[in-house]
This record gives structure tokens, sequence and C-alpha cells, in this order.
């Protein structure tokens, strides 16, 4: 017969508590922090990539389509007359000029250059997933540091808790340790996620970097500054005679407009590379906000977070060593004995050979 099986499972062993070495700590926490900087290089070179894509693209379609709006002979005059509206309203305002003029151009730069480029490559969306990047190559380097130091993973888990990496409160939602960082799952699940994405892209607007509806971007602030420079070089006469002349006055006759645009047409290549060059300009002004700004850049989300685990897992340069055992006494070794005497040049009487001896004479 069977023998009977027991009423209740047996007991589990109790679970033993580890005491881990503060030196251990010292070199998990300097290993979290050295994995975070390999997270980091990895996320930017991806970030590098699709920025520099976007450049190409920004490039591209401002001399396909911006230029070739901005410098046709009608859109001059359009400019050129809007320009001596603002210049006869605010005589004494050259700042507020450049600041309506630029707005304008920002809303054609806008929809004829960014909006589109964004339909492919959308800095925005750039940050987002380089954040998460960083995030996902965090995660697996972080996986193998407490089976090397042979810390329990409670014990990990419980020290990963412990670091702030999201500190955005108020609402108390918006903080995160790392440890719900790294098993967010999805990470837009983590409302302290959301709002460092969504600090970063309010920089970014701020900076005119984006596709901001208000801030004035680089690009239509130099453009602008050049038209007003041509136009007080010029003297503006012809748009400021047509607005002071009211409506009627505007009409610009047939042949005058042919005229108009033959002597334009043989300005028009100086006009052209002074537009590039200011198009280059702002460009790379948008470039540097958008890869090196440490609030508004697509690296935003990456630097905040590399600098909250840095602050508290400081890298250590020297291996902690674990506090060594005093060595054990050992005897004195036993007094040498007495060496030969020796004659001179060295060599001891034993070791002369007889035939060096044989050489000599002695002498009565």
């Amino acid at each position: 017969m069977p023998d009977r099986l027991p009423d209740h499972a047996p007991e589990s062993a109790p679970k033993v508590f580890v005491q881990v070495p503060e030196w251990t700590w010292l070199q998990v926490d300097s290993d979290i922090g050295a994995a975070s900087l390999a997270a980091g290089g990895q996320a930017r070179g991806f970030a590098r990539v699709q920025m520099e894509a976007w450049k190409k693209l920004v490039a591209s379609k401002a001399e396909t389509d911006f230029t070739p709006w901005f410098s046709n002979y009608w859109t001059q005059q359009w400019l050129t007359a809007r320009a001596a509206w603002y210049k006869l309203n605010l005589p004494d305002d050259e700042e507020l000029v450049v600041t309506r003029l630029a707005a304008y151009l920002q809303t054609q730069y806008r929809e004829r250059v960014l909006a589109p480029v964004a339909k492919e490559i959308d800095p925005a969306a750039v940050r987002a997933q380089a954040t998460e990047y960083y995030i996902q190559r965090l995660r697996v380097a972080l996986q193998p540091i407490p089976l090397l130091h042979g810390v329990p993973p409670d014990q990990f888990d419980r020290r990963l808790r412990e670091i702030p990496a999201i500190e955005l409160a108020p609402p108390p939602a918006h903080n995160a340790s790392l440890y719900q960082i790294v098993h967010a799952e999805p990470l837009d699940s983590l409302p302290a996620y959301l709002a460092l994405l969504a600090q970063a892209r309010k920089a970014a607007g701020e900076a005119g970097a984006g596709l901001s509806e208000t801030a004035i971007s680089p690009v239509a602030r130099r453009v602008s500054e050049k038209l007003l420079e041509r136009l007080a070089i010029s003297g503006g006469s012809s748009a400021i005679s047509a607005l002071v002349g009211g409506v009627a006055a505007s009409v610009i006759s047939l042949g005058a407009a042919s005229v108009g645009v033959i002597l334009y047409e043989s300005t028009r290549e100086a006009t052209d590379s002074v537009l590039r060059e200011s198009l280059a300009a702002g460009t790379d002004e948008i470039w540097h906000s958008l890869m090196e700004d440490p609030a508004s850049s697509v690296m935003a989300g990456i630097d905040y977070l590399s600098d909250q685990i840095e602050k508290c897992c400081p890298r250590t340069f020297a291996q902690p060593v674990e506090p060594a055992m005093p060595p054990e006494e050992l005897p004195l070794p036993e007094e040498p004995a007495s060496q030969p005497e020796t004659i001179d040049g060295g060599a001891s009487e034993e070791n002369v050979d007889d035939d060096e001896l044989s050489g000599f004479q002695t002498v009565d």
C-alpha cells in the first residue's frame, strides 16, 4: 500500500539575507554609470544619423521651393511693400519691424520647407526615438551587473528604485525611478516619460528649432534682416510711393512691370546668393539647437536621464579592493655561514687554480 501523502506541502527554506559589502555597492553604482554612458553613446549615434538626413532634406527643399518663391520678382515686390508698410508705421523700432517681417517669412518657411520635411523626418519624433533607444540599450546593459558582483536581484532592484531618473513634479506622477524607466512596458504608459518629452518639445519650440507657430526661427530672422538692409540701400522708393499713393497708385502698368522684371533678373543671381547664405547660416543655427542645446536638442531626453544617473552613480576609475588580512609572521632567516677569506683580487684561496700558483716562485 503506497505511503500516505502529506496533508500540506513542505515548508520552503527561509530566505537568507545576503549582506552586500559597501565597496561592492560602489562598484555596482560605477557600472550603472558606465552602462548609462555606453547607452548614451549608442543613442546619440542613432540620432545624429537621422538628423544628418534631416539637414540634407531641409537644404534640398529650401533650394527647390523656398528660394524660387522668395527670389521671384513679384514676391520681392510684395515683401518690399510689406517691409515699407512696417517701417512707415514703426519708424523708430527697427527690431519690431524685423520681427514682424520675420513672422511672415516664418510662416512661409514652415509651410514650404519644415512641414514637408517633417513628414519624412520629424525632429520631435527623432527625440522620442533616441530617448527610447537609450533606455532600451540601458536596460540590456544593466542585466549582467547583479550577477557580475554577486548581488541578489531583489537588492539590485531596490537600488534601481532609489535612483531618481526623472524629477519633474508636480504632479508626483512626473517623477520616476530608474527601475520604473527600464521596466515600463510600453514606455509611453509612464507619465514621467511623457512629461520629459513634452519639456524638451516646448524648449525646442521656444528656441525656434521646431514647427513653432510663435517663435521666430533663425532662418526667418536672418532673411528679413537682409531684406530690410536692401530696402534701406534702395530707399524703398517704389514701394513707399505706392503705399502713400493708395490702391490706385499701386497698380503697376504692364510696361513698367516688364522693365522691372528685366532689371530684377539682371541682379537675381546676386539676390539668390545672399539668400542661400542667409538660409545656410539660419539652418546651421537650427541644427546647433537641435543637436547641441541641452534643453531643446534631439538629445535632450538622453542628456537629462544620463545626468540624473551620473549624479547618483558616479563612475570610479580605481577598482575597489577588499581589505586584505594581515600577513602571517615569518621566521627570521638563520645567520649566513661565514665566507672564506679572499686574497687580493677578490678570489677565495680555495678557488685559486694550482696551475696559476705554479707560475710564481718562492723567495727565500
